[in-house]
């Protein structure tokens, strides 16, 4: 990995850069972190971001007020090019501008080979093959769409069977979800009534658990 580079968006440190950090590296209020933020909110030691089998992984070190990845909590958070870190009051993006426009490419490139039409420009003032960010509004939900994540690698048997249960579980539930649908053919709108949706509540909640006890493996809820 050729480094980690992390720019500062908003907070007291906007306009800082940090390139060709090297994994493990910490991000916190403290000075003995890699990377140190001047920002109240911010725990002494906030994240913890390091490689694991050639994926960087980033790591809530429960902090006081938690951690976002594009405006969403996390605990554990494998990383991407363009994700938006938030901690406190400070926001983090992932990733320069030609890692940012390398993965904005191939998931145009990706839509491009379905169908869709495509257009790439060149960054203003950046390098050839950059994308034209500031003339395409759509760019943020283009870097921020839900991407199929990759399957854990390395899970022992058991491991492998407990984790297609869960998938399992979840699977049959949206499958019966689904099957109580009921769509009105006059307009583009599908009813649930109200027990499926609470049921539908219910799965998220359960998911909910799950993120939490994955994330804060010693305090299992579910």
């Amino acid at each position: 990995m050729s480094g980690i580079t992390l720019r500062v968006l908003d907070g007291a440190d906007r306009g800082r850069i940090f390139e060709k950090m090297q994994a493990p590296i910490t991000i916190g209020r403290e000075e003995g972190n890699s990377i140190q933020l001047n920002d109240e909110r911010v725990s002494r030691y906030h994240i913890k971001i390091q490689e694991d089998n050639a994926k960087l992984v980033l790591t809530d070190l429960e902090s006081t007020n938690g951690t976002k990845v594009n405006g969403e909590d996390i605990q554990l958070r494998i990383l991407r090019f363009g994700d938006m870190i938030t901690l406190g009051r400070s926001v983090l993006l992932f990733g320069s501008r030609e890692e940012i426009a390398s993965r904005l490419a191939k998931l145009r490139g990706d839509k491009a080979s379905s169908g869709s039409s495509v257009k790439l420009g060149e960054a203003r003032g950046g390098s050839r093959g950059a994308a034209n960010w500031a003339d395409e509004s759509n760019v943020p939900d283009a870097l921020h769409m839900l991407e199929s994540p990759d399957l854990p690698e390395r899970l022992s048997p058991a491991q492998a069977a407990q984790l297609a249960e869960v998938i399992e579980y979840v699977h049959v539930r949206v499958r019966h979800l689904l099957s109580t649908i009921q769509s009105d053919p006059k307009s583009d709108r599908v009813s649930l009534d109200a027990v499926q949706w609470q049921s539908l509540l219910d799965l998220q909640a359960r998911l909910a658990e799950y993120l939490r006890a994955i994330g804060e493996p010693t305090d299992r809820a579910v």
